[in-house]
C-alpha cells in the first residue's frame, strides 16, 4: 500500500478529476478498502479540503467549494495553460489583477518540475487589450511554446506560413514579441527576406527546424509592442487612425454613447451631440458615422465632407442599377 501522503495526494488527484466519485470506486483505483478511502477524506478535510459525502447505495464523496483555497494539483497540461493565463493577466489586466496575476505566475513557477520549468520559463505572451469579436483560432499549444523559446533564445525562425507552398524555401524571421488580438495570436517578427517587420498568426506557422542563428534584437518602430500592435491594425505605426473627424449628430449625446466604442462625444445642444472618430479611410470613417441614421453637419476636415460625396455618387449609382 503506498504511503499516506502519497496516497492523499493521489486521492486529492482524482477528487479533482470529475464532480462526484463513489466510494467503491476510489477504493478500486487507489487499491485501497473503503476504511482507508473514509480515513483519508478526514485527513484531507482536517487539510481544509471541503470533500462532501454523497447519499447513495454506494455512497460517494464530492470535492466543493469551500471558504478558503487548499492547495491544488495540476497535470503537465493544466500547468502551462495556467501558465500562458497567468502571462496574459498580468500584461493585460488592471494594475491590482495584474500584480496578483504576477504573484501567483511566480508561485506557480517556484513549484513546476524542472521538466516543466524549462518549458515555461521559455514562454513570453504579451496581450494587447481589446474585446475579441471572433472564436479564437485553434493553435497548437507546441508551437506557442518553440515560437516563445526562440524569441526568448533570439533565434532566427525557419516556417513556412499558410498556403504557402512547401516547396518554397521557408519564410526567415527574427521573432519579436508573442501578443493576442481579438481572439488570435501573433508573432511580431523582423521578416529577413522582405527586410520589414510582419505580423503572423500563429496558427497559420508551421514550424521548420532547426532554428537559425542568433540575432541581435532590433528596435520595434515606436518603442513599445502595445503601441505597435495597436498601429499596425489600424494602419499607422503611431497606435492612431490615419483618418480623424468631427461631426455634429441630431441625437442626443446618451443616445450615441451606447453605439460608440472608440469615439469622442460631447453635448451639442438640446437632442444633439458633436462626434469625432477615427478611421483607416475617408469613406470608412463616412460610412461609419452614417450608421447612426440622423441628420449630419461636418465639423471638419474637408476630406471628410469630400467622402461623404463620394459615397453619395456611390450609392446612387448602386441605387440606378437595381
Amino acid at each position: 500500500m503506498p504511503k499516506t501522503s502519497a496516497r492523499l495526494l493521489a486521492l486529492l488527484s482524482l477528487l479533482q478529476a470529475r464532480r462526484d466519485w463513489p466510494g467503491t470506486l476510489l477504493a478500486d483505483r487507489l487499491d485501497i478498502s473503503l476504511r482507508t478511502v473514509r480515513r483519508d477524506v478526514d485527513r484531507l478535510r482536517e487539510l481544509g479540503y471541503p470533500i462532501a459525502a454523497i447519499k447513495g447505495p454506494d455512497g460517494g464523496y464530492r470535492l466543493s467549494a469551500g471558504t478558503e483555497l487548499p492547495p491544488l494539483l495540476f497535470d503537465d497540461e493544466q500547468a502551462v495553460a495556467l501558465t500562458i493565463a497567468l502571462q496574459v493577466a498580468a500584461t493585460s489586466t488592471g494594475d491590482a489583477l495584474a500584480e496578483a496575476a504576477a504573484r501567483a505566475l511566480t508561485t506557480i513557477r517556484q513549484v513546476l518540475p524542472a521538466r516543466l520549468r524549462n518549458r515555461v520559463e521559455a514562454l513570453r505572451v504579451t496581450a494587447v487589450e481589446r474585446p475579441a469579436t471572433r472564436p479564437a483560432a485553434p493553435v497548437d499549444g507546441d508551437v506557442l511554446l518553440a515560437i516563445s523559446a526562440a524569441v526568448r533564445a533570439r533565434e532566427v525562425l525557419r516556417f513556412d506560413y499558410g498556403d504557402e507552398d512547401a516547396d518554397r524555401a521557408p519564410r526567415r524571421a527574427e521573432p519579436h514579441h508573442v501578443i493576442t488580438w481579438d481572439g488570435r495570436w501573433y508573432l511580431i517578427a523582423w521578416d529577413l527576406d522582405r527586410a520589414d517587420w510582419r505580423t503572423f498568426r500563429a496558427d497559420r506557422m508551421s514550424l521548420r527546424t532547426p532554428n537559425g542563428p542568433r540575432f541581435t534584437p532590433r528596435e520595434l518602430p515606436g518603442g513599445d509592442v502595445a503601441t505597435y500592435v495597436i498601429g499596425k491594425f489600424r494602419g499607422s505605426e503611431d497606435g492612431n487612425w490615419p483618418c480623424q473627424g468631427t461631426v455634429i449628430l441630431d441625437l442626443p449625446a446618451a443616445t450615441v454613447a451606447l453605439y460608440t466604442r472608440d469615439g469622442i462625444i460631447e453635448e451639442a445642444g438640446p437632442g444633439r451631440c458633436r462626434l469625432t472618430l477615427e478611421s483607416w479611410s475617408w469613406p470608412a470613417l463616412a460610412a461609419a458615422i452614417a450608421r447612426y441614421d440622423a441628420d449630419i453637419e461636418v465639423v471638419g476636415p474637408a476630406e471628410l465632407t469630400d467622402a461623404f460625396g463620394h459615397l453619395a455618387r456611390r450609392f446612387a449609382r448602386t441605387a440606378a442599377k437595381s
